[in-house]
């Protein structure tokens, strides 16, 4: 099965935003290149909220090139065979927490897309929550230039809708 495949059978099997679902959907049949940076009509990308549900806390990066407080999240590359693994993947990388972050069951937890400067179009972000063990220590990547732990109430001052929204449905997933 590839990545395209994958993501199409998460997205069908999604019962929430279903809108947005079906413009994903349709994104996928019309674009066979659709979950990778170089399609022009936008790329379906993963992106995961790392969540210390004993601390109530997300850990958010502040985005290098957007100057932004977002979860964890980007590119399919192509050894991604999942659209859930190239989101806990790319959780790993931007974390720094190597050993132990396992994704929410039930698979994601909302889509957002969001407009992105020429050549493509848009993000079609698929969103998971990852769980980070105890004593989960955090690194920051070349990609941030901070990494921080928020109280879930403290989230709305720093982050834009898009992030506050992927709490909240993360949190009542808990």
């Amino acid at each position: 099965m590839t990545l395209h495949d994958d993501t199409v059978l998460v997205l069908k099997s999604y019962e929430d935003q279903p809108e947005l679902r079906d413009l994903y959907l349709e994104h996928l049949a019309a674009h066979p290149d659709g979950v990778y940076k170089p399609c022009r009509a936008g790329h379906v990308t993963g992106s995961a909220l790392v969540i210390d549900p004993e601390g109530g806390r997300v850990l958010l990066t502040l985005h290098k090139k957007l100057g932004l407080w977002l979860q964890m999240g980007g590119h399919c590359e192509p050894g991604d065979t999942t659209i859930a693994g190239a989101a806990l993947r790319e959780a790993v990388e931007e974390s720094g927490i190597a050993d132990g972050l396992t994704l929410l069951a039930g698979g994601p937890v909302r889509l957002d897309r969001h407009p992105i400067p020429a050549p493509c179009n848009w993000h079609l972000d698929v969103q998971y929550a990852a769980l980070a063990p105890a004593g989960a220590v955090e690194a920051i990547s070349e990609e941030s230039l901070d990494l921080r732990w928020f109280p879930y109430e403290e989230v709305a001052a720093v982050a834009d809708t898009s992030v506050v929204r992927l709490v909240e449905a993360a949190r009542a997933r808990l």
